[in-house]
Order: C-alpha cells, then sequence, then structure tokens
C-alpha cells in the first residue's frame, strides 16, 4: 500500500486497513511506522542518524580494541561458601586484566570491578560476554541491562556470543582452563584466600608465562594501557530532536500527561524524542534509534536491534 502511495504516512494506512479489514486487528500507528522503517519506505526528516552498527572488525587487533568478559563457574570454598570469579581479559595481548573472587553475579559488584579497572587501564573499545546476567537481561529491551547501558554511555561497543556457542569467547574461556587447573584446585579456604591465589595466577599468567599465540612473549610484553581515559559519564546532548526526557525509575518516558512504557535498564538516562510523522515519535539514545511510539497506545515498537552480535576473530 506504501508504494502504491507513497506520500501516505501511517495514520492513513492504519485507517484504510481498518475500513478494508473490518473484522480484523489493526497494528498500531507506531508499530506500522516501525514496519515502514525496517523495509526502507521512510524518509526521516532532519539530520541523517547513524544506525548503529558497531567498530569495523579489524584482523590486525592491537590492545585495548577489545576486551572480554565472563564468570568462570562459580565453586565451594573451603567455608561453603559459593565463589564467582569475574575476569577480564585483553583480547588482543591474552592479558588478563582482572580476576575477582564475588560472592554472586549481581550487578551492582561487577559495576565496581569495572569502573576499577577504568580508572586503572582506561576504556576499552568494545567489551564481549555471553547473555548473562549482569551482561545482558533476558527481558529488557534489547537484552540491555544496566552494565551493558553504562558501557554504552562510556562510548563503549557491546558485543555478545551467540547462546550455547562460547566457543565465541574462545581465547577466554582457554584462559579459564588454566585458571581452574591452577588457582581452583583445591579451593581456598575463605574470599580472601582465593583472591591472594587470584593475584598470584594473575602476575604468573602476564609476567612469566609464555603465549605461543605471541611469538612465546608474555601477555605483559604486548600490553599497554588505553589511551582512553575514564572521566565518568560524558553529557548526552540530542540537538536534532523536539523532546529531552529523562527516563523514570520504572522505566517510563512522560509526554505530557502520558506516561509510555519504555524499559528500566535506561532509568535516569537521557533519551532524545522526535515527532516525526503525525503524532508518531521517534526515541534515540546516543546515536542509537530504538524504536517508535504514539500517544494512543503509548508502548514503544523496537526497530531493528542495532545491539545485535558482532564478533571480532578468535
Amino acid at each position: 500500500m506504501k508504494r502504491e502511495h507513497a506520500s501516505w504516512g501511517a495514520r492513513k494506512i492504519r485507517e484504510r486497513l481498518i475500513r478494508r479489514f473490518s473484522g480484523i486487528r489493526i497494528p498500531a500507528k507506531s508499530t506500522i511506522h516501525a514496519l515502514l522503517d525496517r523495509h526502507g519506505l521512510v524518509a526521516r526528516r532532519g539530520r541523517m542518524r547513524r544506525r548503529a552498527q558497531g567498530t569495523p572488525l579489524s584482523l590486525d587487533q592491537r590492545p585495548n580494541e577489545l576486551w572480554c568478559t565472563d564468570y568462570k563457574g562459580e565453586f565451594l570454598l573451603g567455608n561453603r561458601q559459593y565463589c564467582y570469579p569475574l575476569t577480564v581479559t585483553d583480547h588482543a595481548s591474552r592479558f588478563l586484566l582482572t580476576c575477582e573472587a564475588l560472592s554472586s553475579t549481581r550487578e551492582d559488584y561487577a559495576f565496581t570491578v569495572f569502573e576499577r579497572l577504568f580508572r586503572e587501564r582506561g576504556l576499552p573499545s568494545n567489551i564481549r560476554s555471553d547473555n548473562g546476567v549482569p551482561f545482558a537481561s533476558a527481558h529488557a529491551l534489547f537484552n540491555l541491562s544496566k552494565l551493558a547501558v553504562w558501557w554504552l554511555r562510556l562510548g563503549i561497543g557491546i558485543e555478545r556470543i551467540k547462546p550455547g556457542h562460547p566457543q565465541q569467547n574462545g581465547r577466554h574461556e582457554r584462559m579459564h582452563l588454566t585458571l581452574k587447573k591452577e588457582a581452583t584446585k583445591p579451593a581456598a579456604a575463605n574470599f580472601l584466600q582465593q583472591q591472594a591465589r587470584f593475584d598470584d595466577f594473575i602476575e604468573v599468567f602476564n609476567n612469566e608465562r609464555p603465549h605461543e599465540a605471541l611469538n612465546m612473549k608474555c601477555p605483559a610484553e604486548v600490553y599497554q594501557h588505553s589511551t582512553r581515559a575514564y572521566q565518568g559519564l560524558p553529557d548526552i546532548d540530542y540537538p536534532f530532536h523536539d523532546k529531552i526526557i529523562v527516563v523514570t525509575n520504572c522505566g517510563r518516558i512522560c509526554l505530557g500527561h502520558k506516561k509510555i512504557n519504555f524499559s528500566t535498564v535506561f532509568a535516569g538516562q537521557t533519551v532524545g524524542i522526535k515527532e516525526v510523522h503525525d503524532d508518531i515519535w521517534l526515541v534515540s539514545f546516543m546515536d542509537y534509534d530504538l524504536g517508535y511510539f504514539d500517544l494512543e497506545t503509548r508502548v514503544l515498537e523496537p526497530l531493528e536491534n542495532p545491539f545485535g552480535p558482532k564478533l571480532l576473530p578468535m
């Protein structure tokens, strides 16, 4: 119908569909507009916005181009408490950036570890993880988590491996095998003693253990600090949007007296909204266009996932 009537927007198309198919429930205006957008049938007003595609995939990687992170499988300490080691490596140099003995996979613990790491080492270009907590949220918009949104705010691209494909994070998993054999069998008596073992392992792994893939160099001989210093969260500006709105703690966008369900992982974050066609609004976060809503249904219709899987070579 859009191809037959190029000037028609979602509102007119929906009205025509209602008249033609009176016994069928017709989607909302924002849903129709999102479908037209996905098929390249919408001309966006104003500045052409970059649809996030991630960084170019490079064969000749450099330190801090990609960090990999995961939790090594939990295990019982001597005091019968479970330990969840959070590990981060630099993909290019194999440098083990940290191995933290944590008592759970809680998001606030991960925030603390990564903030300290960013202050010490600077920021990477991308971070690769699996789809588990706290790196992703199964039921959130685009499966994002608050941790992932924080990374995006810092200008860090996110990469996720496909579910059930740990080999896509193969270098990191191989490090885990060595870590398990040399630092967890047998387990230490408590968290302090286990952390001491992890610290000793990091020292040997980075500074003493030659690596065949590095021409028998040690990771510390290849790794260098990032030139991107961590300076907290930068401000976000939306000069080409109609309104700038802070997402509420319950994950809503408030426009006048209307409340639009958005996502709690963006709570406290600033988004830009722009009326693109007859009461249809585009929602953007930084340079990422996320979806459309209309004030009738007040439900976000997501665009194609701008944070989809993208993988650098093994």
